[in-house]
């Protein structure tokens, strides 16, 4: 067959200056249109406050090219004389690349759509890559499919049999995977790890997530080094998760001082130099407001007190507790109260 259309093109080469002509001017007009529409689309989506006008443009702007394709080759085969066989396939072709845009458009929406619906949700942060993997991969399949069965004219159903069968086999050579995989899906779908959350498992690992994947979760110690932990051994951890139920957190500074010191005189300096580092000191918050008590209460070699505070986030607390040490110490001296030493004994 490939034969006698190379023959007949050869024969009738004439004919097809036309068609060939006119592919090619639908083809350029086609890409110049696209530009012109999608930068206009672009300015118009810039000024609404919605981004599903900008999820629609970006992921309709590759596919849009191929519909351009499909006119163009439709337009071509309905003026030229080919041969039955030549235009039955060129029918085949247009369907299938009909399915193919139509497959790109709705994966490229999919996924986008599950991240930004996922930042509209309360307290929420972006899903990992696993939940937009797998929303645009049951796209591509049931594309796939289509495909087969529209253009091919394959029997689905014997394939999805086959798969059946076959999916057990896979299951058991690949439970590791497997359990990664469905444990990475679970911890995303839970929401209770998100990406940017601050996170310590048992294990003693800590750091904040950058990204939940199919296999493992990356974390971003305080460091600088990454950490991967495999999505079962995460999803089987106790967690503690430093940014749920919010952010800010609240810190304890435990301060030792003389018996001989006055109990009052010291929570004042201390709800002082707190209250007045407020502002001063990036990450301390004034609300709840800073507060001092005699807790622990008596030592053996000191009064111990405890100043308790507020935080935007886990990580501020190392900044706040050296800056308030600092002047915590500055305004003991200034009023005479003393720290005790561990080498005074008893009680004076």
């Amino acid at each position: 067959m490939i034969q006698n259309i190379a023959k007949y093109l050869i024969e009738n080469w004439k004919q097809l200056v036309w068609p060939l002509v006119l592919f090619v001017a639908v083809l350029a007009l086609g890409w110049l249109f696209r530009r012109v529409l999608f930068a206009r689309l672009r300015r118009w989506a810039a000024s609404t406050r919605t981004q599903l006008d900008d999820i629609l443009i970006e992921s309709l702007h590759g596919p849009f090219l191929l519909w351009v394709l499909i006119l163009a080759i439709n337009l071509a085969t309905e003026y030229s004389d080919l041969p039955r066989s030549v235009t039955r396939w060129s029918g085949k072709l247009l369907l299938a690349l009909w399915i193919i845009s139509l497959t790109l458009a709705l994966a490229r929406v999919s996924g986008r759509l599950v991240r930004v619906y996922s930042a509209r949700l309360e307290g929420a942060l972006p899903v990992g890559t696993l939940t937009e993997v797998l929303a645009s991969v049951t796209i591509w399949i049931l594309g796939f499919l289509t495909l087969l069965q529209q253009v091919f004219e394959v029997d689905i159903r014997a394939i999805l049999a086959a798969l059946g069968v076959g999916g057990l086999a896979v299951a058991l050579a690949l439970q590791d995977t497997l359990s990664n995989l469905f444990a990475g899906f679970y911890v995303s779908l839970a929401g209770q790890i998100r990406i940017g959350d601050f996170i310590k498992i048992d294990a003693g690992q800590s750091g904040y997530v950058q990204d939940i994947g199919w296999r493992s979760t990356m974390l971003k110690e305080a460091s600088g080094n990454l950490v991967l932990i495999p999505n079962n051994k995460l999803s089987q951890s106790i967690v503690t998760n430093y940014h749920l139920p919010e952010k800010k957190m609240g810190i304890a500074i435990v301060v030792p001082v003389n018996y001989n010191s006055d109990p009052s005189q010291v929570e004042r300096a201390l709800s002082e130099v707190a209250s007045a580092a407020v502002g001063q000191v990036p990450g301390l918050l004034k609300e709840p407001a800073p507060s001092a008590r005699l807790i622990p209460g008596f030592g053996d070699t000191s009064m111990d007190f405890t100043l308790a505070c507020h935080v935007a986030e886990f990580a501020d607390q190392f900044l706040v507790q050296d800056e308030l040490r600092k002047r915590i110490y500055r305004r003991f001296r200034e009023e005479g109260i003393l720290f005790r030493s561990q080498s005074d004994q008893g009680v004076s």
